[in-house]
C-alpha cells in the first residue's frame, strides 16, 4: 500500500472514530447530587454510556471521577474490578473511591454515604468502567452479545477507551494506568498490550500509556491455588512440623493431589479441614458463610463474599445477627437497585435486550469459574 492510501485510511479512520464520538456526546452526565449522600458532591462524578462492538450493541456504562488535587495534570487511571462479572460500584465504594457507607447513619432501606478520606481521588482522576457487558449497568441490545470471553472483553475495553479519549481530549496528555485486582489480573495485560501495539501502529487517538497497577491479581487458577499452602504458613495459620510435611509429601502441587499419592491426599485433606472455617479474605474477621464439603479438599479455601445473599431480594436482606463482613453488601443491593438512584445517575431503564439490574453476586463469577475447572 502506498504512503498516499496509508494516510487516507487513517484520515477516514479518525473520522469515523469522530463520528461515533459526536453521536455519544448525549450519553455522558455530571452528576452532582446522590441520593444517601447530605448535599452536593465535593467532586466531579460523570457517568455515562459508551457502545462497542457491532453497531454499537454493547453499552458500556462508567463512572468518572476527577482528581481532587490537579484534573488537568494529575495521572489518570482506568479501575477494572475484577469477578470477572464485579460490578465497578465495588471498587468504587468499598476499595478506592471517594464514598463510602457510612454504616451507622444507615438503617433499612435508607443507607447513606460519608467521605472517603483516603480515596485515590484525591490524587488521580478514574474511570470506573462497568466490565464484561452484563456487568452492573453495562447491557448489550442484543441477547448473542452478551457472549463474550477475556480477549473479546479486553478488545471492547480499548475500542470504549479511544471513544472515551475522543470525548475527553483534554485528559489525552495525562500519565495513564490501566488498573484493576483480583480477575482484573487476566484482561489487564492484554489491554496493555492492545494499547501498546495500537500506539505503535498509529491507532488514533494515541493513548498516554505509562503503565500498569494490579492489586491481589489473578493470573493462573492452579498456581493461585497452590500459593496458598505457604501463604497459611507465613500468616501462622499452619504449625510448622504440618507445613514442611505437605510440601515434602505434595511437592508443591496441593490443587490435585496424585490419588497414587496417599500421604499428599491426606495432607491435602487436613489442610481443606484446618482451614475451611477461615475467611481467606481477612483471616482476622469471622467467616461468613460455613460449608461442611463431603470431600475437603484445598480449593475449598476460597472467598465466598457474598453468596449468603444470593437469593435474597435486596429490599428483604438483613445483616446477620452476628456481623461479618458480607453484611456491608447489603447497602449495594438497596441503593443501586432503587429508581430515584438510577435516575440520579442516569441508567437507562430497559435499555437492554432485557433490562438490566444490579446484581453484586456477579462477583461470585470467578470463585464458580475456579471450582468448575478444577473439580473436587
Amino acid at each position: 500500500m502506498s504512503s498516499s492510501s496509508c494516510v487516507r485510511v487513517k484520515i477516514l479512520s479518525i473520522l469515523y472514530l469522530l463520528f461515533l464520538s459526536i453521536k455519544s456526546v448525549d450519553s455522558q452526565w455530571v452528576v452532582s447530587n446522590l441520593p444517601g449522600f447530605d448535599g452536593d458532591l465535593p467532586f466531579t462524578l460523570e457517568t455515562g454510556y459508551i457502545g462497542v462492538g457491532e453497531n454499537d450493541e454493547v453499552q458500556l456504562f462508567y463512572y468518572f471521577i476527577e482528581s481532587e488535587r490537579s484534573p488537568k495534570d494529575d495521572p489518570l487511571l482506568l479501575w477494572l474490578t475484577g469477578g470477572p462479572g464485579c460490578s465497578a460500584f465495588s471498587g468504587l465504594v468499598y476499595e478506592i473511591g471517594p464514598l463510602k457507607f457510612n454504616y451507622s447513619n444507615s438503617s433499612g432501606n435508607k443507607p447513606t454515604f460519608e467521605l472517603n478520606p483516603y480515596s485515590w481521588t484525591k490524587v488521580a482522576n478514574i474511570i470506573f468502567l462497568d466490565q464484561p457487558v452484563g456487568t452492573g449497568f453495562s447491557y448489550a441490545t442484543s441477547p448473542e452479545a452478551y457472549s463474550v470471553s477475556d480477549t473479546l472483553a479486553a478488545a471492547q475495553i480499548y475500542t470504549f477507551l479511544k471513544k472515551w479519549f475522543i470525548v475527553h481530549t483534554n485528559f489525552l496528555t495525562n500519565p495513564f494506568y490501566i488498573s484493576g485486582d483480583s480477575y482484573s489480573g487476566i484482561t489487564v495485560p492484554m489491554i496493555v498490550e492492545l494499547i501498546s501495539n495500537g500506539n505503535e501502529v498509529g491507532h488514533y487517538p494515541p493513548l498516554n500509556l505509562k503503565g500498569y497497577i494490579l492489586g491481589n491479581p489473578y493470573t493462573d487458577g492452579v498456581n493461585d491455588l497452590n500459593s496458598r499452602v505457604s501463604f497459611a504458613y507465613r500468616k501462622a495459620l499452619l504449625p510448622r512440623p504440618f507445613y514442611e510435611s505437605i510440601k515434602k509429601n505434595c511437592k508443591g502441587k496441593y490443587v490435585y493431589p496424585d490419588p497414587n499419592n496417599p500421604k499428599c491426599v491426606r495432607d491435602a485433606k487436613v489442610f481443606g479441614e484446618w482451614t475451611k472455617d477461615i475467611n481467606v479474605a481477612q483471616i482476622l474477621e469471622p467467616k461468613c458463610e460455613y460449608e461442611v464439603h463431603p470431600k475437603p479438599n484445598i480449593t475449598t479455601f476460597d472467598r465466598r463474599s457474598l453468596i449468603r445473599f444470593r437469593d435474597s431480594h435486596p429490599s428483604t436482606a438483613k445483616p446477620s445477627k452476628r456481623w461479618c463482613r458480607d453484611d456491608n453488601y447489603v447497602f449495594s443491593y438497596i441503593w443501586a437497585n432503587d429508581k430515584t438512584v438510577q435516575k440520579a445517575l442516569h441508567i437507562r431503564e430497559g435499555g437492554g435486550h432485557t433490562a438490566p439490574e444490579y446484581k453484586p453476586e456477579q462477583c461470585l463469577a470467578m470463585i464458580d469459574r475456579w471450582l468448575s475447572h478444577y473439580p473436587l
